[in-house]
C-alpha cells in the first residue's frame, strides 16, 4: 500500500495548492498518480462542501459567500486547472489552423478570449451559488470535483498526447491496462455513489462527469491530442456543469417537496 500512498501524495503535490504533508516523487508511479487524481477530488470536495455548510450556517454572508464558493476550487488548486481552461479558450476560439492553435496553447501570454471566458465563467458561477439553496443541498459538493476529474484522468491515460505534452514520450509506455481500468471504474463510481447517497441533487456528479467528458472530446478534436491544459479545461467545465446541475436539481427537489 506504500506505493498507493506515495502516488496519492504525488497527485496532491502536483494538483493541489494545499501544502503536501508527505513529499516524495517516484517517476515509475506517474500513471498511478493520475489514477489517484479523482481521489484527490474527494479531499477538495470535502473542503468545498464544508465551506458551503459553514456559509449556510452563517446566513450566506451576502454576496461574499457565493463569491468565495465560486473561487474556492481555483484557490485550492492554485489556479492550475483554470490556467488550462484559459489557454484552451485562447487556442480554440482563435479559429486558426491546427498548428497555430497548438502554438497559442503553449504561449504563456494571456489573450482576449481567455480573459472574456474566465470572466464569464466566474460571473456565472457566482450567480449560480447566489441562487442556490445551499443550506439544503451542500452535501453533493463532496463528490463533484472527483466526478469532474475522473474523465480527465482516464483521457490522459488512454488518449494520444499532443506533441510537446508532458505526457508524451516515455509516459505512455508506463501506462498499463490496470491503470486504465481503475481510472474508468472511478469515473463511474463517484457519480453513482453521489446519486446513491444524496438522491436527486447527487446527480450533479453525473452532470460534472458528462460535462468534463464532452469538454475533453471537444478539446482533443480541436487541438489534435491530449495535454495537461485540456485536462484542466475539462475539469473546470465539469465542475461548472456540476454546480449548475446542483443549483437546478436542488430547487426542483424542494419545489416538489413543497
Amino acid at each position: 500500500m506504500k506505493w498507493l500512498t506515495t502516488a496519492f501524495f504525488m497527485a496532491w503535490g502536483m494538483f493541489c495548492a494545499i501544502p503536501c504533508p508527505y513529499q516524495r516523487w517516484d517517476e515509475r508511479l506517474r500513471p498511478l498518480m493520475l489514477v489517484c487524481f479523482p481521489l484527490l477530488g474527494v479531499l477538495l470536495g470535502g473542503i468545498w462542501c464544508s465551506a458551503a455548510w459553514l456559509i449556510a450556517r452563517w446566513g450566506g454572508l451576502g454576496l461574499f459567500g457565493p463569491a468565495l464558493l465560486a473561487a474556492l476550487p481555483c484557490l485550492l488548486t492554485g489556479f492550475l486547472h483554470l490556467d488550462g481552461f484559459m489557454d484552451c479558450c485562447d487556442a480554440i476560439l482563435s479559429r486558426r489552423p491546427l498548428e497555430e492553435r497548438q502554438q497559442i496553447l503553449k504561449d504563456s501570454h494571456v489573450g482576449a478570449f481567455a480573459v472574456i471566458c474566465v470572466d464569464l465563467l466566474l460571473l456565472l458561477s457566482v450567480a449560480l451559488f447566489a441562487t442556490a439553496e445551499w443550506s439544503k443541498v451542500w452535501r453533493p459538493l463532496l463528490f463533484l470535483p472527483a466526478a469532474a476529474r475522473g474523465p480527465a484522468a482516464l483521457a490522459v491515460l488512454s488518449l494520444s498526447p499532443m506533441g510537446g505534452s508532458s505526457y508524451a514520450g516515455g509516459f505512455q509506455a508506463q501506462v498499463g491496462r490496470v491503470h486504465r481500468l481503475t481510472a474508468a471504474a472511478l469515473t463511474v463510481i463517484f457519480p453513482v455513489l453521489s446519486a446513491a447517497l444524496f438522491g436527486i441533487p447527487g446527480l450533479c456528479a453525473a452532470a460534472a462527469a458528462c460535462g468534463s467528458a464532452l469538454a475533453l472530446r471537444y478539446g482533443v478534436r480541436q487541438l489534435g491530442g491530449m495535454s495537461g491544459d485540456i485536462s484542466g479545461f475539462a475539469v473546470t467545465i465539469g465542475e461548472f456543469c456540476g454546480v449548475a446541475a446542483l443549483t437546478f436539481l436542488g430547487k426542483q427537489v424542494w419545489a416538489w417537496t413543497w
